[in-house]
Formats: C-alpha cells, sequence, structure tokens
C-alpha cells in the first residue's frame, strides 16, 4: 500500500539535511513588531540547522549593516540584508536605494507593507504603488532598476499588484536586470495566476515560494503544482518565517523540503530551488 502523503513528511523530516542551503527570507529584531530572534540568533540558529547563507529582512528599515555585524558571530556563515521601500525609508527613494546598496545590501524591495495593493486587500486605503496615473512606471522606479542593476544585486517585487508586477519585470529586461525575485506570487494579497508566471518566466525572473503559505494556507500541493508548471528553474524555496507566533525558520524549512519530497520532488530539484538558485541571486 502506498504511504499517505501525511506520514511520510513526518518520516522524512527530521532527516532532511539543510547543509548548504540558503533561506532568503527571515524576519528578525530589533522590529517594530515581535520577533522569535534577533539578527545574531538568527544567525547561529542558522548555521547550528547547518545552512550555508540567510537574508535578514525588515519592512521599515535597512538590514545590510546588522547583516554584516551578524555574521562575525559565526566563522564561515553568510548574512545578507537589504531595504524594502516602505513609507518609514521615504517609499520610492532612489537615494535610499542607492545609500542600502553602498552599504552592501544584497536585495531591495519594492513597496510591501505600505504598498497600494497591500492596503486594498487588508481593506484600508493609500499606499504606494509603482504606476502613475496612466498606467506607466513611476520615474524613480526606473532609477531604482538602473541603481540594482548596476550593483548586481536583486530586485524584489515586494507586495505589489499583479499589473504592477508585469510591468516591472517588463522595465527590468529594457535595463538588462539579471536578477529579479517575484516575491510569494501566490501569497493572497498577490494572487498571480500560474499562467502569468509562465509569461514572465525566463531570464532574469525567480518566483520566491515561501513556506510561511504552506504552514498556514491550504497546505504544500498548492505550491507544488506551481512549481511543476512555472519550473525548478526559476524557483526559490524561502520560508518567510521569524514571527514570534510561527516555527523557527530552520524547522519550517525543514517541513517545507520534505513536504515537497513527500509530493514526488527528487532532492537534485530541492536543492535546485533551496541551495543553486538562491546562491545564483546572491552571488555566492
Amino acid at each position: 500500500m502506498t504511504q499517505p502523503v501525511a506520514e511520510h513528511k513526518r518520516s522524512v523530516e527530521g532527516e532532511v539535511s539543510l547543509t548548504g542551503l540558503i533561506d532568503m527570507h527571515i524576519h528578525t529584531a530589533p522590529d517594530v513588531v515581535p520577533r522569535l530572534f534577533d539578527d545574531c540568533e538568527a544567525t547561529r540558529a542558522a548555521a547550528a540547522a547547518g545552512l550555508r547563507a540567510i537574508l535578514i529582512k525588515s519592512h521599515v528599515t535597512l538590514t545590510a549593516d546588522r547583516a554584516q555585524l551578524a555574521e562575525k558571530t559565526v566563522d564561515g556563515m553568510r548574512v545578507f540584508g537589504g531595504l524594502a521601500l516602505n513609507e518609514a525609508v521615504g517609499g520610492l527613494n532612489p537615494c535610499a536605494v542607492e545609500t542600502a546598496l553602498t552599504l552592501g545590501a544584497r536585495q531591495v524591495w519594492l513597496p510591501t507593507h505600505d504598498a497600494a495593493n497591500a492596503r486594498r486587500f487588508a481593506g484600508q486605503a493609500g499606499g504606494l504603488t509603482v504606476l502613475d496615473e496612466d498606467g506607466r512606471l513611476h520615474t524613480a522606479v526606473w532609477e531604482i532598476i538602473d541603481l540594482v542593476a548596476r550593483h548586481e544585486a536583486i530586485l524584489g517585487t515586494g507586495h505589489l499588484s499583479v499589473e504592477e508586477i508585469v510591468a516591472v519585470v517588463r522595465a527590468a529586461r529594457q535595463r538588462n536586470l539579471d536578477r529579479l525575485l517575484v516575491t510569494h506570487p501566490d501569497a493572497p494579497f498577490i494572487g498571480m495566476s500560474t499562467a502569468v508566471q509562465e509569461e514572465l518566466r525566463g531570464p532574469p525572473v525567480f518566483f520566491e515560494r515561501c513556506g510561511l503559505f504552506g504552514l498556514h494556507g491550504s497546505g504544500f500541493e498548492p505550491i507544488a503544482q506551481q512549481i511543476r508548471r512555472v519550473g525548478v528553474a526559476s524557483t526559490v524555496l524561502s520560508t518567510d518565517l521569524g514571527q514570534a507566533v510561527n516555527p523557527a525558520p530552520a524547522h519550517g524549512l525543514r517541513r517545507y523540503l520534505a513536504a515537497l519530497l513527500a509530493l514526488g520532488f527528487t532532492w537534485t530539484e530541492v536543492r535546485r530551488m533551496a541551495g543553486e538558485n538562491p546562491a545564483f541571486l546572491l552571488g555566492v
């Protein structure tokens, strides 16, 4: 008899090795909301789990400088940071982007919590958009794309709408940006269809599929289905964990990978998505 997926997942979860893998989406303290770990604690926990590198994220402030300090706590561990372009840093602010990149930021996210799309989903008014009244990208967005490309960093699409993401991808290709990461396209407040993802795939676009939404959504099967349609080569597996009420990132990542293995993905495929693709994006 075939072993049920749930039982299979439990049987392999403890056997999943995270050695050499990378988590590109961990939330840490200090922050304006409770977090499970501070930067240094997150670094030590990731190293203890065997991870090669992590990227720490804040919705309200730069983490690139903090990442450099956290990296010093564990020999051989790489820690990266970035900047989310929310209202606290001036929104679509090329000056803030240039400063962040000069300080070593490896990813710049377009607006997340303050995106107009995210606010609409939450029933709120206002927010930031990358498009003007005529549906064209703001001049500042073009400047930001050019800065990120010049520094060979990653542009993350944040919590923009599908329409906005499509416009950003087109612009990124025009400007020869070589690292664009569509932030959790399957999140409820984005809801990018698989068909749109198939249209967008191809250099420089990767899709970040976060375990958080499998843990708290309808399970990991919908994520698995999208990966099968859109492809392993363009997928990055991250956790988006670090919230005080959620499992530790390493534990969540093991559950995530175990679920995908139980759903038929090979270890070679999992390692590509959680190790090799993130390593390319981070340049390590």
